[in-house]
């Protein structure tokens, strides 16, 4: 199971002041069977007899006392609705659109502010859900069971089987159609898209996995650029947390190139060709098929959204700052970033996120490099293309231009770091705890296995017609179980709590040249990150793969889901039995290992072993017999601090300028090991 249990004594950062919340005797299986009938065929009306009379009779503002904004928001979007300004139902919904994202946003403002789920928030979902766009509603619905603390315990489906049109290709989707239509149940195979004459085909499975497109649309959800703390709580190291998981995202990328024998992802250059092209081969469900784009295209200024001249002038004013160590905020003041909170201001700048200090003066560089990227196929709205993979949080890691994209952020990060001082064996050592080995039990395999997942919400249809079991099955990669060993001696009278961190680096580069330990440490992937107990003496810690915390399980099937809830809501249960898939943040536990090679992957096996009391968030309570996993390492904790104080990529985020002296410290280990396939 992979939880995160924080104790009473924890700091929490999430605080409600004088707002009252209540679930007035529903219980989480009744919400969840709520948020099930609501993403159910979200582009057809509701079907669950109880809700659908809601969608007509309810009124949003009659009551003004179930919201603690006495209803102005609710106010506010229903004369929206009424006026007519909102977008319409069946057309796309972009997140980087202004005003569809303004949409999205004043629905989830009215969620949000609903004091209680029964006579509220239950109420509103029925009532919007009939009135506007299926895209917006579904992003504000999924945001606010994410965020808002009465939907606490309610799990989100799959997105890949409440919008499959996202994540299965175009030939599928017709497939699926033509057996909808002959009601012909169908299982249609998904392959990548490109060809063998496309290079960036090799890696594809990477790119366009469903459970790493939805990873990454998650993330986005759980960090929003738009969010604002007055929506609730702070989020604690946003800044750091998105240079993080995308830093990390990148790394993966590089280490599944090496897999295949191609070499490390370039970054992109506003001023010279995109090399790679695109072909999506994927289809809105309302609005056309996805643009493609061509290779070797030189940028061109988007109409309406930025020119390019815009970016580079964006990233000059960062790179400034780093080099002076000072960013401007827009009082004039200076705020100072070499230190250790540098690198979370850095990542709101680079965002843009709403905690920019300065988001005129330095941009959106990030944010709008994905519409730049997204409409480079009709920069100039001449054949009125809708937008792009890159527009989208949940498509854009399937064009190879999103790696590039972040490895030229990457690379702005790096510079950073590379001007923070480099760590001192002081800083590593940890008296009387000595690592003697780090090992792996069991062996580091990878394959490829089928996967099948639902398409019965892709195809329209009424109630008087019946489904059919419609499904797709694609190819994706999984590794077989295995643990990291560690034997460690804890040389002090009493026991001790250990910070473990474990990395995991590429040897070589795909020409058999050994990396350097300072230029390699940046293509380090984390492996995990947990507290342990040492007890004096002699210690073998055994780390199982599943338990992670960079990682997350398979989510259930949406059909698992409601059939569970439906089981509890029957049996008057409490709970769902869907407690241990919380999240849906955090790298798939299948790839937790790159795909390697037959004869082997060479890897570096990175171990470092800190004192937990010095690591741990101010007021955090460590209780190793509850940390078991979680996903905090790249997607936080909801409402919470981020239990490890220390800079995400510790100890090896910064320059290394004496690697031999890492031989010196007793708590720091490598190994050499292989990744087969």
């Amino acid at each position: 199971i992979k939880v995160l249990v924080i104790k009473p004594n924890t700091s929490i950062v999430l605080c409600w002041p004088s707002l009252t919340f209540k679930k007035l005797g529903i219980g989480v299986p009744l919400m969840q069977q709520d948020v099930n009938a609501f993403l159910t065929k979200s582009t057809g009306n509701l079907r669950i007899k109880m809700l659908a009379p809601l969608a007509e009779d309810f009124s949003p503002t009659t009551d003004a006392s179930m919201y603690n904004d006495e209803g102005k928001a609710a106010q506010k979007l229903v004369q929206e609705v009424n006026d007519g300004r909102t977008l319409e139902q069946k057309h796309f919904f972009s997140l980087f659109n202004p005003r569809h994202r303004e949409e999205a946003l004043m629905l989830f403002e009215v969620f949000m502010q609903c004091r209680n789920w029964a006579t509220c928030l239950r109420n509103n979902a029925a009532y919007f859900r009939e009135r506007m766009n299926e895209g917006v509603f579904i992003y504000a619905l999924y945001t606010s069971v994410i965020h808002h603390p009465i939907a606490d315990g309610v799990m989100l489906p799959p997105l890949y089987e409440v919008t499959p049109h996202m994540f299965t290709n175009s030939e599928v989707i017709n497939k699926a159609y033509t057996a909808k239509m002959t009601q012909t149940p169908g299982k249609f195979t998904m392959g990548y898209t490109g060809s063998q004459k496309n290079p960036e085909q090799r890696v594809a499975y990477f790119g366009e996995d469903i459970g790493m497109n939805v990873h990454h649309v998650t993330w986005h959800m759980d960090f929003p650029f738009w969010w604002e703390d007055s929506y609730g709580y702070h989020l604690d190291r946003k800044g750091e947390l998105f240079f993080w998981a995308h830093h990390q995202l990148t790394a993966r990328f590089d280490a599944e190139r090496l897999s295949n024998n191609m070499n490390f992802v370039d970054e992109l250059y506003w001023d010279r060709p995109i090399y790679e092209g695109f072909a999506p081969h994927t289809t809105y469900k309302y609005g056309g098929e996805f643009p493609a784009r061509p290779d070797n295209i030189q940028f061109e200024d988007v109409d309406g959204v930025a020119k390019i001249r815009d970016l580079m002038v964006w990233e000059d004013r960062i790179r400034d700052a780093i080099a002076h160590g000072y960013v401007t905020a827009e009082d004039g003041s200076t705020v100072d970033i070499l230190n250790d909170n540098g690198i979370d201001i850095l990542g709101n700048l680079i965002e843009s996120s709403t905690y920019s200090v300065n988001p005129y003066y330095y941009g959106a560089l990030h944010n709008t490099a994905h519409i730049v990227l997204g409409r480079q196929g009709d920069p100039h709205g001449k054949f009125n293309q809708p937008p792009g993979v890159m527009e989208h949080f949940e498509t854009a890691t399937r064009d190879p231009a999103f790696f590039r994209l972040h490895k030229y952020m990457n690379n702005i990060f790096k510079e950073f770091k590379d001007r923070l001082p480099s760590y001192t064996k002081e800083d590593f050592l940890w008296e009387g705890i000595e690592l003697e080995t780090i090992e792996i039990e069991g062996s580091l395999e990878t394959y490829f296995e089928d996967f099948e997942f639902s398409l019965v919400n892709a195809v329209d249809d009424s109630e008087t017609v019946e489904d059919v079991a419609l499904t797709a099955v694609v190819k994706r990669l999984n590794h077989k179980p295995f643990a990291f060993k560690m034997q460690v001696n804890n040389n002090k009278e009493s026991a001790a709590v250990a910070s473990a961190r474990i990395f995991m680096c590429p040897r070589r580069d795909a020409n058999g040249v050994a990396y350097h330990p300072n230029s390699g440490r940046w293509g380090c992937i984390e492996m995990d990150k947990f507290y342990v107990e040492l007890a004096p003496g002699a210690n073998t810690v055994l780390r199982e793969s599943k338990k992670s915390t960079v990682t997350i399980p398979d989510i259930p099937s949406f059909d698992e889901i409601k059939s569970k809830t439906n089981v509890a809501v029957a049996s008057g249960s409490e709970h769902t039995g869907l407690e241990e898939f919380g999240r849906s943040c955090g790298i798939p536990d299948r790839l937790l290992l790159p795909k390697g090679k037959e004869n082997g992957l060479e890897m570096v096996l990175m171990a470092f072993l800190e004192d937990a009391e010095h690591d741990k968030a101010d007021d955090f309570t460590i209780n190793v017999n509850d940390e078991f996993g979680g996903t905090h390492a790249h997607c936080g904790i909801h409402g919470h601090k981020v239990p490890d104080k220390r800079a995400m990529g510790y100890p090896l985020d910064r320059s290394i300028t004496d690697f031999k002296m890492t031989a010196s410290i007793p708590n720091f280990k490598t190994s050499l090991v292989k990744v087969y396939h």
